[in-house]
C-alpha cells in the first residue's frame, strides 16, 4: 500500500504547502525555495510560498505566464527537471533571468505532477559554490521531493489560495540558551572588529558595542531598521546590492565605504538560511579614487530589477498582441493594475490598439478620442511627454471634467509613449480603487514609457510588414487545389514561428486528365522577396511543362534548365509526383528534396526510395532519373519540405522515421485534422523554424 502525504490536521492546506516546501529545501541540501501554483484560466505561474529569499527580490517573478522564457515554465511544459549549474549557463539559456538575477548560484525547476492535473513547480537555488553538475542522488532528492508536494495537493479537501505576496517560511530556527548567548555578546563587545547580524531581509537584529562606535549610531536607533536606509553614507545602491549579491549567492561578500569624513570602513559579510553575520572593520582597504559617497539611488533595487525584466520582457514582443499580452500578465500585475488601455495615434484622435479590464461597451466609447489636450489626459501628456497620474475620480474630474466616467475605474497612470518626440500611442493603466502613487511608482513607470512607446513602434511596423508579406505569400500559393474524382487532397503552409520575411516553400496540384494529377512540392533557400519571386518562377515554370504533356523528368529537366539560364543565387528543391488513378501507379521524380512517405491502405507507412537528381539551377545539363511504383486504392501520401523533419539536435533520418510511425497509426478520414497531428508531431511544443508545406492526397478506397 501506497503512503500518500496528507497536510497535518492542525495545519491549513497553505499552511501545509509552506511546511512541505521548507522540508523540500532542507532535504535537497538548497538555500533557496520558491512554489508556483499555475492560475486558471489566465495560464500564469503563482509564486505562492517562499524561503531563503526576501519577498521584494521576488517582484519580477511573482505572476509569470505559462508560456514564459524562464526554467520552471520549461520544466512544467516538458514535465521533467530543468538544471542550471552557473550563471553562464543561464544567460545562454534564459538571459532575461540572467539579466534580473547577475548573481552565482545552480538552480533547478521541477514540476508539480499530480494524478489527475499539472499543479505547477518549483524552483530551488543552491550556493555559488555548489559543483555545476547534480549528483544523481540529488537528482533523486529533488524529484522525490515534488512527487511529495504533488500528492499534498492531490489530497488536500479545499484548493489552496493564490495571496497577493508570497508566504514567507523558515527553513529552520536557531535557539542558543540564554546563558551561552549572553557569553557571545561578551566575547563580541572585548574584540576591536564590529559584529553586525542582518536577516534576509536586510534588518539589524544584533549589533555589538565596537559596532556601534564604527558605524557612529547607537544600537537602539539601528535596530530593526536597514543599515542603508539609516545611515546616509551608505546610502548607495552599490551597498545594497552587495547584500543581494551575499543573499542569493550565499557566498561572502566583502566591500569598503567610506564614513564621514574619513574613516574607510570594510564590510564582510558572511550568509546563511538565517541571516548574514557582518564583520567590520576599520581602515582595511580604500574604496576606488571617487572616494565619498554616492547619490542616492532613484528608487529601490526591487524595482529596478522589475524594469530590467520588463524592459528583457518587451525586447520579444512581437506583434501588438504579444504586446498587450505582456502589459496585461506581468506589467499590469506588478503594478496592482487591473486595467489596461493601450492606444494609437491615428489622424488626431487615439485607436485603441488593445485592452485588458474593460467592458466592451466602454471601450467602443472611448474609442477614438481626440487628442485635445483640453478632453483627455491622453493628450496632455502627449504633448508634454511627461506621465500623469491620478489617484481617485474627484482628482481626474477636477483637471478633465469633459472626460467621459463609464469604466468604472478609480484611479489612472497615463504614460505617454513618445519616440524621439514623436507621440506613437498611450498607455493607461487603471484600477478598480482608489490608488496613491507613490515615488517609487512613478521613478519606474516613467522610464517604462519610453521602453513601451518603442516596442509599440516595432510591433504595429511588423503587423503591417506582416500583413503585407502574408498578402504576397498567398497570392504566389495555389488560392484553391483543383478537385479530381478519386482523389482527396489537403495542403498547408506555416511560416516560421518569427520573422516578417515572405518563404519559399510551395506546393500545387495540376489536374493532367480526368484519371491523372500531378502533385508539386518545392522549397527555394532563405526567407526573402528574391526567394518568393524565384518560387513563382518555379512553379509557373512547372505548370507550363507539366500542362504541355512533359512527363516528370521532363518537367523538372526543363525547369532546371530555365533557372540555370536564370542564375540564380538560392537552391531549389523540388518533388513531383504523378499520380495515374486508372492504374494505380506513382511516377516520382526528384531535385535533391526530401523523400515523400507513403501509407497504403493495409500496412506500414513508409518513405518512398527514389533517385533524386540535384537541385535546380546548379547544372544545366544534370538527369533526373523516374521512380515508379504502386499507387493503391485508399493510399495516402504525404510530400512535405524540410522544415517538418529538421529539427535542432535531431537526426534527419530518425525524424523521417518518426512522421512515418505516426502516420502508420493517424486516422486519416480526414486530411486536414491528420496535417495539424503531423505538424504537432513534429514539432510538439510549436515555435518551428523554418517555413514548412505539406501536401496530403488520399485515393479512393475500394
Amino acid at each position: 500500500m501506497r503512503l500518500r502525504a496528507r497536510p497535518r490536521d492542525d495545519l491549513s492546506v497553505d499552511d501545509a504547502l509552506g511546511v512541505a516546501l521548507a522540508d523540500m529545501v532542507r532535504r535537497t541540501g538548497a538555500a533557496i525555495g520558491g512554489l508556483y501554483l499555475i492560475e486558471e484560466p489566465a495560464a500564469l505561474l503563482h509564486l505562492v510560498a517562499l524561503c531563503g529569499l526576501p519577498v521584494d527580490f521576488t517582484a519580477p517573478w511573482q505572476r509569470l505566464p505559462l508560456t514564459a522564457p524562464v526554467p520552471v515554465a520549461d520544466a512544467i511544459e516538458e514535465d521533467r527537471l530543468v538544471w542550471i549549474g552557473c550563471q553562464d549557463e543561464m544567460a545562454i539559456r534564459y538571459p532575461r533571468t540572467a539579466a534580473v538575477l547577475p548573481y552565482p548560484f545552480a538552480l533547478a525547476a521541477v514540476p508539480l505532477r499530480g494524478l489527475r492535473r499539472r499543479w505547477g513547480g518549483v524552483v530551488l537555488m543552491w550556493p555559488a559554490d555548489h559543483p555545476a553538475r547534480a549528483t544523481t542522488r540529488e537528482r533523486h532528492h529533488i524529484i522525490a521531493s515534488a512527487r511529495r508536494l504533488a500528492r499534498l495537493l492531490d489530497d488536500s479537501p479545499v484548493p489552496p489560495a493564490l495571496p497577493d505576496q508570497p508566504r514567507v517560511v523558515a527553513v529552520d530556527s536557531r535557539h542558543h540558551p540564554a546563558q551561552t548567548a549572553l557569553a557571545a555578546v561578551d566575547f563580541l563587545d572585548r574584540i576591536p572588529e564590529g559584529a553586525l547580524a542582518l536577516d534576509l531581509e536586510g534588518r539589524v537584529t544584533f549589533m555589538s558595542v565596537p559596532a556601534a562606535r564604527l558605524l557612529g549610531r547607537d544600537a537602539d536607533r539601528l535596530l530593526g531598521t536597514r543599515p542603508w536606509q539609516s545611515l546616509p553614507w551608505l546610502d548607495d545602491l552599490r551597498y545594497e546590492e552587495r547584500y543581494r549579491l551575499a543573499v542569493v549567492s550565499r557566498a561572502p561578500v566583502s566591500f569598503s565605504a567610506l564614513r564621514p569624513p574619513d574613516q574607510w570602513l570594510t564590510f564582510h559579510l558572511h550568509p546563511d538560511a538565517s541571516g548574514i553575520s557582518v564583520r567590520i572593520t576599520a581602515g582595511e582597504e580604500r574604496a576606488a579614487a571617487a572616494g565619498g559617497h554616492a547619490e542616492p539611488a532613484p528608487t529601490t533595487p526591487g524595482r529596478l530589477y522589475q524594469l530590467v525584466h520588463l524592459a528583457a520582457a518587451l525586447t520579444e514582443t512581437v506583434t501588438t498582441r504579444d504586446l498587450v499580452a505582456l502589459i496585461a500578465v506581468q506589467i499590469l500585475p506588478a503594478f496592482g493594475a487591473q486595467g489596461l488601455l493601450l492606444s494609437v495615434t491615428e489622424a488626431g484622435r487615439l485607436r485603441i490598439a488593445g485592452q485588458h479590464g474593460y467592458s466592451a461597451e466602454a471601450v467602443e466609447r472611448l474609442d477614438a478620442l481626440p487628442l485635445d489636450t483640453g478632453v483627455t489626459p491622453a493628450g496632455q501628456v502627449l504633448a508634454s511627454g511627461v506621465p500623469a497620474f491620478f489617484g481617485s475620480p474627484a482628482e481626474l474630474a477636477r483637471s478633465y471634467p469633459r472626460l467621459p466616467q463609464i469604466s468604472g475605474k478609480e484611479a489612472w497612470a497615463y504614460l505617454p509613449l513618445v519616440i524621439s518626440g514623436r507621440p506613437v500611442g498611450c498607455c493607461i493603466l487603471s484600477y478598480d480603487h482608489p490608488h496613491a502613487f507613490t515615488a517609487d511608482e512613478r521613478a519606474v513607470l516613467t522610464p517604462l514609457a519610453g521602453l513601451l512607446a518603442q516596442a509599440l513602434d516595432r510591433a504595429r511596423l511588423y503587423d503591417t510588414q506582416h500583413h503585407l508579406v502574408h498578402q504576397l505569400q498567398q497570392a504566389l500559393l495555389p488560392r484553391s487545389l483543383p478537385a479530381l474524382p478519386g482523389l482527396t487532397v489537403a495542403a498547408r503552409y506555416l511560416p516560421a514561428g518569427h520573422g516578417i520575411e515572405v518563404g519559399g516553400d510551395f506546393y500545387d496540384l495540376l489536374r493532367l486528365d480526368d484519371t491523372c494529377a500531378a502533385a508539386v512540392i518545392g522549397d527555394v533557400e532563405g526567407h526573402s522577396m528574391a526567394a518568393a519571386a524565384l518560387m513563382g518562377q518555379v512553379r509557373t515554370a512547372i505548370h507550363a511543362h507539366a500542362t504541355a504533356g512533359a512527363t516528370p523528368d521532363q518537367v523538372i529537366a526543363r525547369t532546371n534548365r530555365l533557372l540555370a539560364d536564370l542564375t540564380p543565387d538560392l537552391l531549389v528543391t523540388c518533388l513531383y509526383a504523378q499520380l495515374d488513378l486508372a492504374g494505380q501507379e506513382l511516377t516520382l521524380a526528384g531535385a535533391g528534396h526530401v523523400p515523400p512517405l507513403l501509407r497504403p491502405a493495409a500496412g506500414r507507412a513508409h518513405p518512398l526510395h527514389l533517385d533524386p537528381g540535384p537541385p535546380l539551377g546548379v547544372d544545366a545539363d544534370a538527369r533526373y532519373p523516374l521512380t515508379r511504383g504502386p499507387l493503391p486504392a485508399g493510399a495516402v501520401l504525404a510530400l512535405y519540405t524540410d522544415g517538418l523533419v529538421e529539427r535542432p539536435g535531431t537526426d534527419v533520418d530518425h525524424a523521417t522515421a518518426d512522421l512515418a510511425e505516426h502516420l502508420a497509426h493517424a486516422d486519416v478520414d480526414d486530411l486536414e485534422h491528420l496535417i495539424d497531428s503531423l505538424v504537432h508531431q513534429a514539432w510538439p511544443t510549436g515555435g518551428h523554424t523554418d517555413d514548412l508545406a505539406v501536401l496530403l492526397l488520399r485515393t479512393g478506397r475500394p
